[in-house]
């Protein structure tokens, strides 16, 4: 059991560059005004779950693409400040790293995200089929190109069949964006994050209807769950009850870019910790929303360190 709380938890996904203008108000079109702040950040989910994990005392490792260059050098010396591993970042020399541009509207806590994805080629099945699967407990995947990833969970699948229970690895998955090919990873997590975006892409207007209506794509005894901002969150397990939690706004909202990262992170904590379905979704509420109280993630070592 020792040996099991040693061992890594994995996120598969994107790494960019965010940077991150701070504003009173949303910009009117052709308009030029002053940002009370810009700041470079380290961005993109999977990357910002590491840095979650890493804050809340979870060993964490990133897997994704890295572009060559000065941009690629500050997201790596960023890694190392989390101390997150990063020995199985693969870097494409010829390639431009992503970037987003992020409006951060102060007054309401919206951030506004435009977002450039050139040519990094996403993390393949065959780079995936290297890894020793032995140093990890748990592998978070970032929906992103669903049939790789679908073909990364068979191999999880595979190694798993010859361990005991206990040593398994747990495999989860993030469907956030609302495309037609995410939908394939639905019956391929033991947890299944589906945002509330996609949600409303299948009609449902609220978290425990999202749960009932998609419960029956996910795979038998997972567990699927669903955030609605600051309606809390829910979560649906095999014993076919739906456990909520309310949100925790903070005090005064300042920035809610990578809140749902934050909320995952939180849950898979709790859950790879051996926590209950509430405990973990009462926690990732609690952490996302005092996320949400500050800029950045530093902050968050200070409430839970």
């Amino acid at each position: 059991m020792e040996e099991q709380k040693k061992k890594k938890i994995l996120c598969v996904g994107l790494v960019c560059l965010d940077i991150i203008n701070v504003v009173d108000k949303y910009p009117e079109e052709d308009t030029d005004s002053r940002c009370l702040s810009q700041r470079w950040q380290r961005g993109g989910n999977a990357s910002n779950s590491c840095t979650v994990l890493s804050l809340l005392g979870a060993p964490s490792a990133f897997m994704g693409s890295l572009s060559a260059g000065p941009v690629a050098d500050f997201i790596l010396e960023d890694f190392q400040k989390f101390h997150i591993d990063v020995s199985l970042v693969s870097e494409h020399a010829q390639c431009v790293l992503p970037a987003s541009v992020v409006v951060s509207n102060i007054s309401t806590g919206s951030r506004t995200i435009l977002h450039m994805n050139r040519n990094l080629p996403d993390v393949t099945a065959e780079e995936f089929s290297k890894v020793d699967l032995r140093q990890f407990k748990w592998i978070h995947l970032e929906g992103r190109n669903a049939e790789d990833q679908v073909k990364m969970i068979q191999q999880v699948e595979m190694f798993n069949g010859a361990l005991p229970r206990q040593q398994r690895i747990t495999v989860s998955v993030e469907i956030e964006k609302t495309r037609e090919s995410l939908y394939q990873l639905f019956p391929h997590g033991d947890v299944v994050f589906v945002s509330k975006d996609v949600a409303r892409h299948f009609g449902f207007l609220s978290a425990e209807a999202a749960l009932k209506g998609l419960y029956s794509r996910v795979k038998q005894g997972a567990v699927l769950v669903c955030a609605w901002a600051e309606r809390g969150a829910d979560a649906l397990g095999p014993d076919g009850s739906v456990v909520h939690s309310d949100a925790f706004p903070p005090e005064a909202l300042a920035d809610t870019l990578g809140a749902g990262d934050t909320f995952n992170s939180a849950v898979i904590y709790t859950l790879s910790n051996g926590g209950s379905l509430q405990d973990a979704l009462t926690f990732g509420c609690r952490v996302a929303g005092r996320k949400c109280g500050f800029h950045g993630y530093d902050g968050i070592a200070d409430i839970f360190g």
